[in-house]
């Protein structure tokens, strides 16, 4: 895959941002790929951890928000524990999706931008996941409201998900949290 290198430089480029989101070197990468070899999801991808780096490295543009490791990322740490220059390859991750949804890039594909926000809505209603509201957000901003209901007895009988949501959540630490992250934004 050929990189595109962009002379322009704007008053505060791609890598910057990053940084300053992630509180990671970018620079410090040696391009060893380890990350590349142990990330789980880096056979699904078009690009893996070591590309998508590099190309931030060489300041080849808003692009690099079109990546689907941007949204296919699960954050384990893989590559964290690989690295030899410990790069939190997670956190430049998480600061790529901020980036993508600030500058709403086309990459959030299969609506998993859609799936974390259901995610995170249940979070701060209930102080954990509620997985019932969640897929019923999900599955309304979808509009794929039948798909999938063949699985849901065969669920509950396993009780694999709950009815009613559980309230056994500190309430209180999550929406502390939410706070600071609305005062970020």
């Amino acid at each position: 895959m050929a990189i595109v290198i962009r002379k322009e430089r704007k008053a505060e480029s791609l890598i910057d941002t990053v940084e300053s989101i992630s509180g990671v070197n970018i620079m410090e990468c040696l391009q060893c790929k380890k990350c590349s070899n142990g990330c789980p999801v880096a056979g699904l991808t078009r690009t893996g951890p070591s590309e998508t780096i590099r190309r931030l490295q060489l300041n080849t543009g808003d692009e690099i928000l079109e990546n689907d490791l941007v949204w296919m990322c699960v954050s384990c740490e893989t590559c964290f524990a690989r690295c030899p220059m410990k790069i939190d390859m997670a956190a430049v991750m998480d600061a790529l999706r901020v980036l993508a949804v600030r500058r709403k890039a086309s990459a959030q594909k299969e609506n998993v931008h859609l799936f974390n926000r259901a995610f995170l809505k249940t979070v701060r209603l209930f102080g954990r996941t509620y997985d019932l509201g969640m897929i019923a957000a999900y599955k309304f901003g979808t509009s794929s409201y039948m798909q999938d209901t063949d699985k849901f007895p065969m669920m509950l009988r396993k009780r694999k998900i709950a009815l009613l949501p559980s309230f056994k959540g500190d309430k209180k630490y999550i929406r502390r949290i939410f706070k600071i992250k609305d005062k970020a934004n």
